[in-house]
């Protein structure tokens, strides 16, 4: 019985390495391309043993890289954080106050996600051409267009998120304090909001990453002034095709940010789904 025990956790682990390895093969070989010259990279003799970062350099004077990221950075970042502050308001009122009709907009928030995100792109792109000709609101090709795009199609799921993670927290904690003369937006801010913090990273980040690599919108709803990362790996792939070398420092510069906000949230990312997975 014991033995029969230890083999099966010897072939879950075995289980567990092999899929770790094959999902960070592709991760490994993007890096060490990305420190190899364009010449090794065709013959197929990496030297992994004396890598070269030629190709970043290459890369940023090729193409002006430092539009895409900065576009990314700006617009995923404050899409991001206007939908977890939406979110955070909703949600509260989802799962704290009682209101009629609270069913079936729940259901409604939880449906618009059901909606293939293309068949808003044509009705989205017409309405800021109009938004152009007509008014002095010039939202295509801008940064404010961008976010208030991702915005809004980011905020539905951040509500169904964030409900989750305040029904997680008692409801005595905003009695107490209440009781104590909080009022329900004072209790809301000073007890609620702290105790909801790794609820609010991980709505961040799930935003966030979301908004990173969505391509689709950014490329029919802008020319050249605020495209994004996804936009210029494209054109990079379009325009540079035979440049594998600056192609795989582009694919490292695009994945940094994200890591970066991942590892940085981790803990509360990890403590935040734990909370939304424990009460429905």
């Amino acid at each position: 019985m014991v033995g029969s025990r230890r083999m099966t956790n010897w072939g879950l682990n075995a289980l567990t390495y092999g899929i770790l390895i094959i999902m960070l093969a592709p991760i490994f070989w993007l890096v060490a391309s990305s420190l190899q010259t364009r010449g090794q990279l065709a013959s197929g003799r990496y030297d992994l043993l004396h890598p070269t970062v030629k190709a970043f350099s290459e890369m940023w004077s090729t193409v002006d890289f430092s539009k895409y990221l900065t576009n990314s950075i700006v617009i995923c970042g404050i899409s991001s954080v206007l939908a977890t502050a939406f979110a955070a308001s909703a949600g509260y009122a989802l799962a704290r106050l009682p209101f009629r009709g609270q069913k079936s907009f729940s259901a409604g928030v939880v449906g618009t996600q059901l909606v293939p995100g293309s068949m808003f792109l044509l009705p989205v792109f017409l309405g800021f051409i109009w938004l152009k000709q007509n008014t002095p609101i010039h939202l295509f090709d801008t940064q404010l267009g961008m976010i208030l795009i991702y915005t809004a199609f980011f905020t539905p799921v951040a509500i169904w998120f964030m409900r989750y993670f305040f029904l997680a927290i008692p409801p005595e904690l905003e009695e107490a304090a209440m009781v104590d003369g909080c009022t329900r937006f004072g209790a809301f801010w000073r007890i609620v909001l702290p105790s909801a913090a790794p609820g609010l990273a991980a709505t961040f980040v799930y935003a966030f990453l979301l908004a990173w690599d969505e391509l689709l919108f950014v490329t029919a709803l802008t020319a050249n002034r605020a495209e994004t990362i996804p936009v210029g790996i494209h054109n990079f792939i379009g325009n540079y095709s035979e440049e594998y070398a600056q192609l795989m420092a582009a694919g490292v510069v695009s994945t940094i940010p994200v890591m970066l906000a991942f590892f940085a949230t981790q803990r509360w990312l990890v403590q935040g789904l734990t909370a939304g997975a424990v009460k429905g």
